[in-house]
């Protein structure tokens, strides 16, 4: 029977292994947040979830995943700065709060440079996020994903000990076909779904108050109720947030609990056993 080193030289698949965590870096959770689409805010909720956390008194950090379009860094007050690092490993960026970011962006001469990389050496980052990025003690690693379920997505959640997922989604008719994407890789990659937001889900009305649903009335409910899936909030159109996120200023300008069930969600996941953790094999 041929080994696995002569499958893989014959262009066959050997079994995923998880990558390895460093000796400075103690990392009690992960959660990746997950989105079937582009443009539905989900490095919005990422940040979000991170400073509502830290907030909490958690120690946190977010692994932006997203390697060829990061936008993480910009919204955490970091346009211009570069990861530095220890020995071979690389520190993270920290923001004005304490969040540890690792991010393309901080690896590049100028964030406004395109990342002209393919599949291998866009997994080759992910690895070097995770094993060679010194986090230090973290209570919640929070990984920004990449719109849809292809390759990033795949290496996360089969070298990362991931212990659940957030699924982010906008109040449009595609929430179905995002929810049921997610909810089959998660099953495919044994993870479990924490939960669904929904962003982008109505404004205010400045004169008068009034909740008004730009996108038409939502279906989420019936949609996680499908599922078996907690709804765990509804985040509204806001432009000075927008704004804040440009200025880098999102961690002043958030407001207080605003994803109280999603917080409390994240604060009850366990620790994944060895077992939880084995890598799902890939598909053919």
């Amino acid at each position: 029977m041929a080994s696995c080193e002569h499958a893989a030289a014959a262009g066959g698949q050997t079994a995923p292994t998880q990558f390895e965590e460093n000796s400075l870096s103690e990392v009690k959770h992960v959660i990746a947040v997950l989105s079937g689409k582009r443009g539905v805010g989900k490095s919005f909720v990422t940040g979000a979830l991170a400073i509502e956390l830290s907030r909490r008194g958690h120690t946190v950090g977010i692994l932006d995943a997203d390697i060829t379009g990061p936008s993480i860094p910009k919204m955490m007050g970091m346009s211009g700065k570069r990861a530095s690092g220890l020995g071979k490993l690389l520190l993270p960026e920290i923001s004005a709060t304490g969040i540890k970011v690792m991010s393309s962006n901080l690896l590049l001469e100028r964030e406004t440079d395109p990342v002209l990389w393919r599949g291998p050496v866009i997994a080759g980052a992910i690895r070097q996020f995770w094993s060679d990025t010194s986090w230090g003690p973290l209570d919640y690693l929070l990984v920004d994903m990449p719109p849809g379920t292809g390759d990033v997505a795949l290496t996360v959640f089969q070298s990362l000990p991931v212990d659940g997922i957030v699924v982010v989604t906008s109040p449009q008719d595609l929430v179905s076909m995002i929810v049921a994407k997610a909810v089959n890789m998660a099953e495919k990659m044994h993870v479990p779904i924490l939960g669904i937001i929904e962003n982008m889900s109505y404004i205010t009305c400045p004169d008068c108050g009034r909740k008004i649903e730009v996108f038409g009335q939502s279906n989420l409910d019936e949609v996680a109720g499908g599922y078996g899936l907690k709804v765990l909030g509804r985040l509204p159109i806001d432009p000075a947030l927008a704004a804040a996120c440009d200025d880098g200023t999102i961690e002043s300008a958030l407001p207080m609990g605003l994803l109280p069930e999603a917080l409390a969600v994240c604060e009850a996941v366990e620790v994944r056993t060895d077992a939880d953790a084995e890598p799902a094999e890939p598909e053919a």
